[in-house]
């Protein structure tokens, strides 16, 4: 049976995968490149925006978790990210355009997948669809969402860091390092306490760009303009982003006051992202307070930091805990427009959406991947009645709590892990779940 997919994402491109590798013949559409968001440039598919790590590939993280229960799965994402990783520590960062590239050749060259362009504007409830649109869904498709589940609106906001140029750092300054001497794959740009103090003030006090609609309640804490953060006390950014902690400068032997971390974009390492420094400050005012920052007195800005629209559900009013909607059996929802936050868990969404999809028009048994996977935590968030329903990232928060009590924080995790994954195992070989390769 034909399946439509709207929106060339991470999570519409999962999905695509997973439902071919399962029989479906699929139509995926993706707006590019005849229309663009304010956010997106590259006409490719799975476009990051917002930054280039897919965080943590330790299991005993739950993004770490998370990437390998989906490779238990094929997943076609975290494979690509594999193919295309340049070096971060433990994290699993990516060169943006040789993803997007690889994706895309990977999900055209899949024979049971058309991609077609163009932008959709309105559903038919009775065609199989998953909508996968992501946090920067447009205006009219947003719209007739609404109107079919009776909301007023689903958006927020959401913010950019800047990219600078590798070659304008001022290298007599930064240093090399990463946090207790897990690799050498971030640059650090130190600062004492009068040099942070200076740019705290600063930064406070600089000009916003103006974002119609704009409420600090509607930012979501995993991407918080870096000034709004800054804005909760002076103390904030270095127990956040500018922690210094793991960091030695071989400059001075010491630990610095507070450090601001530049991570690789390109495998080249031509480019750095400022990490933690997503912003909707003038660009003016990007190169004046950023330039405060020591290393970057003389940076050259590739990219600004940017502010702009996202789009998700009230997701527990009108889901369940399939990602499909209760009021329109044929149409399921995957990704950020879901609630679910972060690359990884958008790439999961979609993955979680084609079983669940696939099993839906085979007129198979419901999946519950239960409370012990990260998979079946997310699954649950997105289906559990919730007074505020906020976004949510993996975390091992939401996971079934062990039943004997571990101390070490590590050593908890890595049990949880060990159960989740040999639970999922179980549940795959019980009701044959890996795609056909």
């Amino acid at each position: 049976m034909k399946v439509r997919i709207v929106g060339g994402g991470l999570a519409g491109c999962e999905a695509a995968w997973q439902l071919a590798r399962r029989g479906h013949e699929v139509e995926l559409w993706e707006m590019k490149p005849e229309k663009y968001t304010p956010a997106h440039s590259n006409p490719d598919l799975g476009e990051l925006v917002c930054s280039n790590s897919l965080k943590s590939n330790e299991l005993t993280s739950a993004s770490g978790l998370l990437k390998q229960e989906m490779r238990l799965f094929g997943s076609l994402i975290i494979a690509t990210a594999d193919a295309v990783r340049v070096p971060a520590g433990s994290a699993l960062a990516v060169d943006r355009d040789a993803f997007a590239r690889t994706l895309t050749e990977r999900v055209k060259s899949e024979p049971r997948i058309t991609v077609l362009a163009g932008e959709v504007e309105r559903l038919d409830p009775e065609i199989p669809t998953i909508v996968a649109t992501g946090p920067l869904t447009s205006d009219a498709l947003a719209d007739h969402i609404a109107e079919l589940l009776g909301l007023e609106r689903l958006y927020f906001y959401d913010a950019e860091a800047p990219i600078v140029s590798a070659e304008s750092l001022n290298m007599d300054v930064v240093f090399a390092a990463s946090r207790y001497g897990k690799g050498e794959d971030y640059l650090n740009c130190p600062m004492n306490r009068e040099e942070y103090e200076a740019f705290w003030h600063a930064l406070v006090e600089a000009k916003t760009a103006p974002v119609h609609g704009f409420e600090d309640k509607k930012v979501f804490e995993a991407c918080m303009p870096v000034e709004t953060l800054a804005k909760r006390g002076p103390r904030t950014l270095a127990f956040g982003p500018l922690r210094p902690v793991g960091l030695i400068d071989p400059k001075t032997e010491r630990r610095p006051y507070a450090t601001v971390q530049l991570r690789k974009e390109n495998l080249e390492g031509t480019l750095y992202n400022i990490v933690g420094f997503q912003t909707r400050l003038t660009y003016g005012e990007q190169k004046r307070v950023f330039g405060m920052i020591p290393g970057l007195e003389d940076a050259e800005f590739v990219r600004y930091g940017v502010m702009h629209r996202n789009t998700y559900l009230p997701a527990p009013d009108h889901l369940n805990a399939r990602f499909q909607t209760v009021k329109l059996p044929n149409l399921f929802f995957a990704g950020q427009i879901t609630g679910v936050e972060g690359y990884v868990e958008s790439a999961a969404s979609g993955l979680m959406a084609a079983i669940h999809m696939d099993r839906y028009l085979k007129a198979l048994a419901p999946v519950d991947f239960g409370p012990r996977t990260m998979l079946g935590a997310l699954s649950r968030h997105i289906g559990t009645p919730a007074v505020n329903y906020q976004p949510m990232n993996a975390n091992f928060g939401i996971l079934e709590p062990l039943p004997e009590r571990i101390r070490g924080k590590k050593e908890k995790y890595g049990v949880l892990a060990k159960r989740s994954l040999a639970e999922l195992e179980r549940l795959i070989e019980g009701m044959q779940l890996r795609p056909a390769d």
